[in-house]
């Protein structure tokens, strides 16, 4: 079912790499030889393998012409019951009589060598597969096109066949945004408080507020024209580098009003025009800029 159906189906989904199985057992014929056997007879391993591929394969048959149209003939050869290959034949006696496979060996089905196995939630054994993802497409949009595929394909399933999701990554992914959001909404009230408790400026408040939404646009911009997807480790490093543009945007706002308090002290009486204002602030942010910058 895995292996027959649901991975084909599957791989139909666009950004769909590839549907690796995991578990279950891979159903194969099986030839047991006797060793005595092949002995009394006088018959090698390799001409046993030879046997097999020559009566286990199809051929051509040129074509016939009947009534003005033209038929290919073809000879189907594949070998498809248990009973196909005890019957095969490998070698003809003296007498004449011919040695069969299955004079010689036991031929049955089993599984395949495994290599691992799959259990779900202590129940016993389970085949699964695994939905990979082409590199660089977004999970989301795939992850959403899988529960839909599988939605469809439920009632073509045989009586019994139940698929469980035991992996889903577009929760991480969702938490991973709904972490950034509250972070940044976090942020923006942080802020919003510590400029207007301890600066009593309302203007000064709205510049680290809206410092917030840009830098992110920016980041937004800049992996977008790199290529780079807003993967789970790109969203934590921007909840992470949110802190320190909050961090910088204060320390600029704290040392503007400090130098114009200082301003305020050296020249009492004085009213403060709007360019010596913007020269006085321009002072201020160059000296902590690049100290900021740095400690981003």
């Amino acid at each position: 079912m895995q292996d027959w159906f649901l991975k084909y189906e599957l791989k139909t989904i666009p950004n769909v790499s590839e549907v690796a199985s995991v578990g279950g057992v891979v159903k194969e014929y099986q030839i047991v030889v006797d060793p005595m056997k092949l002995t009394q007879y006088g018959i090698s391993l390799g001409e046993v393998k030879s046997a097999l591929d020559a009566s286990n394969q199809e051929a051509g048959g040129s074509s016939v012409e009947l009534a003005e149209a033209e038929y290919m003939v073809r000879a189907s050869g594949y070998l498809q019951t248990l009973d196909d290959f005890k019957n095969i034949v490998l070698k003809t006696g003296d007498n004449g009589v011919p040695v069969y496979l299955g004079d010689v060996a036991r031929v049955q089905i089993g599984p395949e060598m495994r290599r691992g196995i799959a259990e779900l939630n202590g129940e016993g054994e389970v085949a699964g597969g695994v939905v990979i993802l082409r590199s660089g497409k977004n999970a989301r949009e795939v992850i959403s096109a899988v529960k839909a595929k599988l939605a469809s394909l439920q009632s073509s399933l045989p009586e019994g066949v139940e698929v469980v999701t035991t992996y889903d990554r577009s929760q991480l992914i969702d938490r991973a945004i709904d972490n950034l959001s509250y972070k940044l909404l976090e942020e923006f009230i942080v802020v919003a408080l510590v400029c207007a408790l301890f600066l009593w400026h309302v203007r000064s408040a709205l510049v680290a507020i809206i410092s917030l939404p840009l830098g992110l646009c920016f980041a937004f911009i800049m992996m977008h024209f790199q290529g780079l997807n807003a993967n789970i480790m790109s969203l934590g490093g921007i909840a992470i580098a949110v802190g320190a543009m909050v961090d910088a945007a204060i320390v600029m706002i704290e040392n503007a009003h400090k130098r114009l308090e200082e301003w305020e002290h050296q020249h009492p009486g004085e009213k403060l025009s709007n360019d010596t204002r913007w020269k006085i602030i321009t002072e201020a942010s160059v000296e902590v800029g690049r100290r900021c910058l740095s400690a981003c």
